[in-house]
């Protein structure tokens, strides 16, 4: 299936750009005139993109009339959008590769050629999530990894640990600083011996040339590649048979940030023609690049899978709410703080499946780094996307870093030409918008997420007392439950050789992890000079807590490096371990033996501090029921504070050899020095870097061998990658939507259930059905991996729906991934419960209350469940984008009307449903559920549209497609 052609319909606006570039573009702004012009600037990317791609069919006049008339038409029509590119990543990149790879399979077994099974738009696959801390601080971890995965032998003999190099001086004219390690300046203070760890940094912070990187880097990188060497295989494959598909190999960085840094264009050229950079991906976070002026957020990949043959996203014509900032942030307010507290404010204004756009005063205050962390929160208030117009400070932003001069000059032009460039002056106007919100910027204050979920935000001046509140508080999304006599108990720690105390607030994992705020170098540097002034003051990190540094590529590395902040990170156990997601997403690396025996010893709420943007209850570790969001500069204080039970305020972070207390206003960096760090070190250079980088390759990825036949050739004993049973039962011709009948309940779910409880993506448990599955294949515990590295195996993912230890399901009472199967009163796990009822040839639903399928979006929290054979899901509310990935499967979801639920209705579960649907089906058609004890209710299928009601009727996206090449 070809791509449309551009704008059949509208070819008469097509003109071209008045500078000496004389591209083509179409000047929407003739289409709209005055009405144009009052158009948010996001929806005017929407009617580029409509007018460019109008062919009649995929995409109709009527589609682009309708975005013109947004401000009467938002929220009651649906149009289609072609976005410019598409973003994976391996996790959720590797099912959609998988399913594009079966469904060549299955258009051949139609009487089709494969062969037209392609990509129609450019595909970008970042290979980011592979990344496990096997080792950190430049040690190997003695207990095993919770992903599994034996060490391959080259990791085992690669002589990795070679001597530290000192590079020749080049003379006094050209020294910026002390050669030797031990004299101050390289992380140490005068005097003090040396304790930097093996290896020198990327770059000399004061020669700048170019060294060896970490031996933990390289560590975990030889790991990495020896443990998803099938999977690397198969997208190697992909990028040589696919047309349209580049491979961003590991090592490189993660997908939203190298889509910033590197994929980015802002304005697309195709065929001499100029139009709008546009991007929608497999990742929540892809509203990054709305900070640059690039409109994109994250799909399903299910409805990526689609865009990527050449079908358009269907959206509804969004409400859009400006959000108006006003004054400035004070002195001692991280971007992350920034972000946290516009993130409360769009929450309380309800902005779920909007479009959010920034204007006023306050946007020029912000920088481009400001503007993309505050953008990539936009999933956790809800919003689709967040953003920025492109203006003065995008232009000078990539000025600075190395874009083209010419193409520089072209994209104003040609911006300014269709009034996409905001200006900065007063009396320019702003658009009109569905409502406005407006925030002071003045009035944000230091904050910390927790300690179960990134909406819970407190005050860092109130964190002791809120933390101790919580101990008292009953078990819920906030509290504890422990009693107040043992609130104060500590156990004893015996850790290599050393004694220490833990207690309630203890801190045993300290991360900055690779997600949301390591694209801002003010909060890096920031945390990097507050671990300078740290050791300088003679302050430390305890041993026994859980350090890492996984920067979002190779440039926050460079620059952290540059600038002369890494030895001091590195001194507080701040070591880089490499380059992907890792602690946010449930791969940490375990804890020590002592350190578990202690926490269960005494029961303690220990917390982990983090600088990314989720922490669900049970994501970083069992043993940690406590877990903060905070700014990397915060997360470095207490992780040197040991707890978070400290008033930072009138509490000391510890004392100075002398015996003075050090406190942490005394060692903050001020907003003025991590503004001259910054504009000092984060030059044009390093991003040339980045890029020569990602056009050399790694050797191990540029060594690797991987077939090019047409057909992938599945391997029966391969636990990774395998053909998915979606299209097994594929027709030419669709059938019409079958009944439900007598469908027992699978799990009777509560609210907030997230996207992690239902597939979870981190290690896969020794008791899973997962893991009885691979140790019937012959491997280990070692050599399982974790579910994300598995999620091209349709086996695995079947088998880990539902296994989140945190899964609380009504039928059993306490967490646990069980439920029962009712025909013979069993409680086993999800996964053999499910598989005795399609024995059994009972259908399946599931309940559940409100916000059903939160967090991160995920494929497998539909698939796994559709092949667990659920017909239907009834829930008082679904995220956006789960709700999307249930219809594109295949699987009804259902709502119960307002005011009505499980509790109201008498429903226990235990009942059997039953449902029929009309031969005519239409968007929030009310439907009539009966149960076997005799009730009758209504319940909404949300069908936003009729794309919607065609792919269900298909049998998923997945089927409709595929019909297509046949």
């Amino acid at each position: 299936m070809d791509a449309p052609s551009a704008g059949y319909t509208f070819e008469y606006l097509i003109e071209t750009l008045n500078d000496s570039s004389r591209k083509k573009f179409f000047n929407v702004p003739k289409l709209g005139g005055a009405k144009y012009d009052v158009l948010p600037y996001s929806i005017r990317v929407l009617l580029e993109a409509a007018v460019r791609n109008c062919d009649g069919f995929l995409l109709k006049k009527e589609d682009v009339l309708n975005i013109l008339d947004w401000r009467a038409k938002q929220s009651h029509v649906e149009v289609p959008f072609f976005p410019a590119r598409v973003l994976l990543q391996d996790f959720t990149g590797i099912p959609a590769m998988v399913d594009l790879a079966a469904m060549r399979e299955a258009v051949k077994t139609l009487g089709g050629d494969p062969k037209k099974v392609h990509p129609a738009c450019p595909t970008d696959l970042t290979v980011d999530h592979s990344l496990q801390i096997d080792f950190s601080k430049c040690a190997i971890q003695n207990a095993p990894n919770p992903g599994g995965g034996d060490l391959p032998k080259a990791a085992k003999l690669s002589p990795l640990k070679a001597p530290p190099r000192r590079l020749p001086c080049r003379g006094p004219a050209a020294c910026r600083g002390p050669c030797d390690p031990g004299e101050p300046g390289l992380g140490r203070g005068a005097g003090r011996p040396s304790t930097q760890i093996e290896n020198t940094p990327l770059l000399c912070p004061f020669h700048l040339q170019p060294v060896p990187e970490p031996e933990t880097v390289l560590k975990n990188q030889e790991v990495e590649f020896g443990r998803n060497r099938e999977r690397l295989q198969f997208f190697k494959w992909c990028s040589r048979v696919f047309r349209n598909v580049a491979l961003i190999p590991p090592g490189t960085g993660m997908a939203h940030q190298v889509s910033l840094e590197y994929l980015s264009r802002v304005v697309f050229e195709e065929e001499a023609l100029l139009f709008p950079d546009s991007v929608v991906g497999t990742d929540s976070h892809i509203t990054m690049v709305n900070g640059l002026g690039i409109l994109g957020w994250g799909v399903g990949g299910i409805e990526t899978e689609a865009v990527m043959l050449g079908l358009p996203v269907s959206l509804t014509l969004p409400e859009v709410v400006g959000c108006e900032l006003t004054g400035s942030s004070n002195p001692f307010v991280t971007s992350i703080d920034v972000v946290l507290g516009i993130t409360k404010h769009l929450r309380q204004a309800g902005v779920a499946g909007k479009f959010v756009e920034f204007f006023g005063s306050g946007v020029s205050q912000l920088s481009i780094v400001d503007r993309t962390t505050i953008a990539n929160m936009c999933p956790e208030y809800g919003a689709t996307l967040s953003f920025f117009p492109v203006d003065n400070v995008t232009l000078k932003h990539l000025e600075h870093t190395g874009f083209d001069k010419a193409k520089l000059e072209s994209m104003e032009t040609y911006l300014k030409a269709v009034r996409l460039f905001r200006s900065d002056q007063s009396d320019s106007g702003e658009p009109e918008y569905s409502q406005v919100i407006r925030i002071n910027l003045n009035s944000i204050v230091a904050t910390v997420s927790g300690p179960k979920r990134p909406q819970d935000r407190v005050a860092v001046t109130e964190m002791k007392s809120d933390f101790r509140a919580c101990l008292s508080e009953k078990v819920g999304f906030r509290g504890f439950q422990v009693a107040a006599e043992k609130q104060s108990d500590t156990i004893s720690l015996h850790y290599e050789g050393s004694d220490y105390r833990l207690s309630h607030g203890a801190v045993v994992v300290a991360a900055v992890t690779s997600c949301t705020n390591n694209c801002n170098p003010s909060v890096m540097l920031a945390a990097g000079l507050l671990a300078k002034k740290a050791v300088e003051a003679g302050l430390r990190v305890q041993p026994y807590i859980r350090t890492s540094l996984a920067p979002g590529s190779g440039m926050v590395t460079h620059y952290l490096s540059s600038s002369g902040v890494l030895p001091y990170l590195r001194t507080l156990g701040f070591e880089v371990v490499g380059y992907g997601c890792s602690t946010c997403v449930g791969n940490t690396g375990p804890l020590s033996e002592a350190v578990l025996s202690a926490v269960k010893q005494g029961d303690l709420v220990t917390c982990g501090v983090l600088s990314g943007n989720k922490n669900f209850e049970g994501r970083l570790c069992d043993c940690v029921r406590a877990t903060y969001l905070a700014s990397p500069p915060l997360v470095v204080a207490y992780a040197i504070a040991g707890t978070v039970n400290i008033d930072f305020q009138t509490e000391p972070l510890g004392t100075d050899p002398a015996g003075k207390d050090v406190y942490l206003q005394d060692i903050w960096p001020s907003r003025e020095e991590v503004q001259r760090v910054e504009e000092e070190r984060v030059l044009c250079s390093v991003f040339k870097a980045l890029t020569e980088k990602m056009e050399t390759g790694d050797k191990r990825w540029n060594s690797l061998d991987a077939p090019d036949s047409i057909l992938f050739p599945w391997d029966s004993k391969s636990t990774y990658i395998r053909c998915p049973s979606f299209f097994d039962k594929l027709t030419k011709e669709p059938a019409a939507p079958q009944p439900i009948e007598n469908a027992h309940v699978l799990l009777h779910l509560g609210d907030a259930v997230t996207t992690d409880h239902i597939s979870p993506a981190g290690s896969i448990s020794r008791s899973s059905a997962a893991a009885k599955y691979l140790t019937n294949r012959g491997l280990t515990p070692r050599e399982f991996n974790s579910y994300g590295a598995r999620r091209g195996n349709d086996a695995v993912m079947t088998r880990g729906t539902f296994a989140n230890i945190k899964l609380l399901n009504k039928f059993i009472g306490k967490p646990a991934p069980k439920t029962i199967h009712f025909p013979s009163g069993q409680t086993l796990d999800v996964f053999e419960a499910a598989e005795l009822y399609q024995k059994e040839g009972i259908p399946l639903i599931i309940l559940a209350g409100k916000k059903y399928g939160s967090g991160s979006s995920r494929d497998w929290a539909a698939k796994g469940p559709y092949l667990l054979g659920v017909r239907a899901v009834l829930a008082e509310s679904y995220e956006k984008i789960h709700k999307d990935h249930l219809v594109g499967i295949g699987i009804a979801p259902l709502q119960f009307l307002p005011g009505e639920n499980a509790e109201t209705l008498g429903l226990t579960g235990r009942e059997t449903f039953s449902l029929a649907f009309p031969e005519e089906l239409s968007p929030g058609i009310t439907l009539t559920m009966k149960t076997s004890t005799g009730k009758a209710f209504r319940v909404i299928a949300l069908f936003e549209n009729d794309v919607e009601i065609t792919l269900y009727q298909h049998g998923g996206l997945l089927n409709f497609v595929a019909r297509k090449f046949s």
